[in-house]
C-alpha cells in the first residue's frame, strides 16, 4: 500500500526574515502548544515577526512569538500570549545547532508555521544579521526585478 503524500498548509510566515537576515541553513521542529493556541494558529492569528529562538538548559524555545487565545472569554486568566514555547528537535540536531550558534553573529530565527499532516511545524533558520548596506542592495535588486517584470509585461 502506497503512502499518501503529506499536505502542508502554511499559516504564518515571517516576511521580514529575508530582508533582515541572511539565511544559512533551515531546520524543522515541532511545537509544544496548548489546545486553544493550535486553533488560533490554524486560523492564522499569530505573529512571529519579532520572535527568535534561544537555547536554554539544553532545549530550544521560541521566544516573543505572539499567539492570541482562540476564544478570549474561555481562556484562563493566567494565559500569556507571548510565553516561551518549547521546540521539539532531535538530540543530534540540538547538538549541531548549539555548536553552529556559538559562531560569532549567528542567531536562530523562525521563518514559518505550517501543518504537516495533523502536526504543526515551525521552520526556522540559522541566520546572520544583514548590515545596512546589504539591506540597500536587497532593495535595489528587488526594484530592478520589479522593473524588468513591468517591461516584459508590455
Amino acid at each position: 500500500m502506497a503512502k499518501k503524500p503529506v499536505i502542508a498548509n502554511t499559516y504564518i510566515t515571517n516576511s521580514k526574515a529575508g530582508f533582515n537576515y541572511e539565511t544559512l541553513e533551515t531546520y524543522e521542529a515541532g511545537l509544544q502548544l496548548l489546545g486553544h493556541e493550535v486553533k488560533s494558529l490554524r486560523l492564522g492569528h499569530a505573529s512571529i515577526g519579532e520572535a527568535f529562538i534561544i537555547n536554554e538548559g539544553g532545549e530550544l524555545y521560541l521566544v516573543k512569538a505572539y499567539i492570541p487565545p482562540y476564544q478570549v472569554k474561555n481562556t484562563p486568566p493566567s494565559y500569556d500570549p507571548y510565553r516561551k514555547r518549547k521546540l521539539l528537535v532531535s538530540k543530534k540536531e540540538l547538538r549541531e545547532l548549539a555548536q553552529r550558534k556559538s559562531e560569532a553573529g549567528l542567531t536562530l530565527i523562525p521563518l514559518s508555521l505550517y501543518s504537516k499532516g495533523r502536526f504543526l511545524k515551525l521552520q526556522f533558520a540559522l541566520a546572520r544579521g544583514k548590515q545596512k548596506h546589504d539591506k540597500r542592495n536587497t532593495i535595489k535588486d528587488r526594484d530592478a526585478k520589479r522593473e524588468i517584470g513591468r517591461l516584459m509585461k508590455r
